[in-house]
């Protein structure tokens, strides 16, 4: 048998640290550590305290407001391009704005019934009459014409193509902190409601509710939109439920759609007509 020699440690084996690697993989472990959790807390604080410099640390309640303001601005430029409606906002929640926070995005939209087929030229009417500092611009995305403008603060705005005679227009926050939440505006709407419920009442009534929508207009004042739907008989044109006013922009079996105060946007979906009585901004 072989003496091991006083003070004499073997050799440590291939792959396994010795004492001191042991003691600094614990040490680079544990800073791996510290530093994730302070790099989350100031992610956290900076979110919350700092001046916004993204979109993700201006929270909804704060960014709606530009929102509903440019909502307003896009129906007084799309006045003078057709029948806007206002449609109703989509708030999703779920999306991630850091590992530790989750957010939510809000969008609203206006819908512009339009004369004939030309939305690449629609959109840039539209696009000249909104404010230079929004930059607005129409490009070509898929072969398609698309309006892009920044409504300040982080707030995208966009129009497209929304189907045939339709121009939709959108002005979205992408994914905020939450806040308080978002409140949208509120605003009487009894000549709207007025108008609508007389033209549903020819085809016996509303078959659901009446959600009136709202948007600051540029000048002062609010746009307003009453809408509700109601079954139709196929073989009833939709002209007949508005009675006399000003030259519709749009007159089929399907849609219907006419200028004025209160403007009147009617489109068919099966047996169902949606409507749409609105008082835009001024152009």
């Amino acid at each position: 048998m072989t003496a091991v020699e006083t003070g004499y440690a073997p050799p440590t084996p291939p792959g396994r640290p010795g004492p001191g690697g042991r003691r600094r993989l614990r040490w680079l472990t544990a800073a791996t550590v510290a530093w994730a959790v302070l790099l989350a807390g100031l992610t956290w604080w900076s979110v919350r305290t700092d001046a916004p410099t993204v979109k993700e640390q201006r929270s909804l309640d704060q960014a709606g407001p530009v929102v509903d303001r440019a909502i307003g601005e896009l129906t007084a430029a799309a006045g003078a391009a057709g029948v806007p409606a206002l449609l109703p906002d989509r708030l999703e929640r779920g999306c991630r704005i850091t590992p530790m926070d989750d957010g939510a995005t809000l969008e609203r939209g206006v819908e512009v019934a339009i004369g004939g087929d030309d939305v690449r030229g629609v959109l840039r009417a539209i696009a000249d009459r909104l404010p230079s500092g929004w930059r607005a611009g129409v490009s070509t995305l898929d072969g398609e014409p698309l309006l892009r403008a920044d409504a300040g603060e982080f707030v995208t705005v966009e129009g497209r193509a929304g189907g045939p005679g339709r121009v939709l227009l959108t002005a979205a926050t992408g994914c905020r902190p939450m806040g308080s939440g978002y409140r949208a505006p509120s605003a009487d709407a009894d000549a709207e409601s007025a108008v609508l419920a007389s033209a549903l009442g020819r085809w016996g009534g509303a078959t659901g509710p009446v959600q009136v929508l709202a948007a600051p207009c540029p000048g002062g004042g609010t746009a307003r939109t009453a809408r509700s739907e109601a079954t139709v008989p196929a073989d009833q044109p939709l002209a007949a439920a508005f009675g006399d006013g000003a030259a519709p922009v749009v007159d089929s079996a399907d849609a219907y759609a006419r200028p004025g105060d209160p403007a009147v946007l009617a489109q068919r979906a099966g047996e169902r007509v949606r409507v749409a009585v609105t008082a835009a901004c001024p152009a």
